[in-house]
């Protein structure tokens, strides 16, 4: 796997080694070892899939302590943007994203840490997504970012006529007014 870091620190982009031939194609999508040796030591305990249509997006959550989440995510069917904001407070990246594009076609993973809000937006027809999780999902601690919010400068790449939300994910508030309560520097983002 080849790892680019990205402007925020923690928030990596992993190409996976692709091999092709007349019959195909092959990739190891996660391998332990390499992840913790490449990336950091993380230990998954749960796989989740989600199958959306063109517009949709979700996001941007995070679940609070002590159930958060480090997340490696991927697109397997169709195309999706997929965001990340650091919400660490002191981090000196603080309320900045990255944006990623994460298909089928060119099978990059997007590593997000806790401490961050995540989302994504649906580009293609259909889109299956992908992501590992290093909690167990805890409903009781969801939280998260409005969306919609245009202080952090995200471009969605849908036009927001064609934007298909839910109603919880518009109810959040805004970054300005989130009090975070994940820490920069703590052991828990290492």
């Amino acid at each position: 796997m080849l790892i680019q870091k990205t402007n925020v620190e923690g928030l990596v982009i992993i190409k996976p080694r692709l091999l092709k031939d007349a019959r195909g194609y092959f990739f190891e999508s996660f391998s332990q070892r390499e992840f913790e040796e490449k990336v950091r030591k993380v230990n998954f305990v749960q796989d989740n899939e989600s199958m959306s249509s063109y517009g949709v997006m979700r996001g941007l959550h995070f679940q609070l302590p002590p159930f958060t989440q480090s997340k490696l995510v991927r697109c397997v069917k169709g195309s999706v943007l997929d965001v990340a904001v650091d919400i660490r407070k002191g981090s000196p990246t603080y309320g900045e994203h990255v944006a990623v594009e994460l298909s089928e076609d060119n099978h990059l993973q997007f590593f997000i840490p806790r401490g961050f809000a995540h989302g994504f937006a649906v580009l293609s027809e259909v889109a299956v997504f992908q992501y590992k999780c290093d909690n167990y999902y805890a409903p009781q601690a969801d939280g998260g970012i409005n969306i919609l919010d245009e202080g952090i400068g995200i471009d969605w790449k849908i036009p927001t006529d064609k934007a298909i939300l839910s109603e919880k994910d518009t109810k959040h508030p805004l970054l300005r007014d989130f009090e975070s309560p994940f820490e920069y520097g703590m052991e828990l983002y290492k």
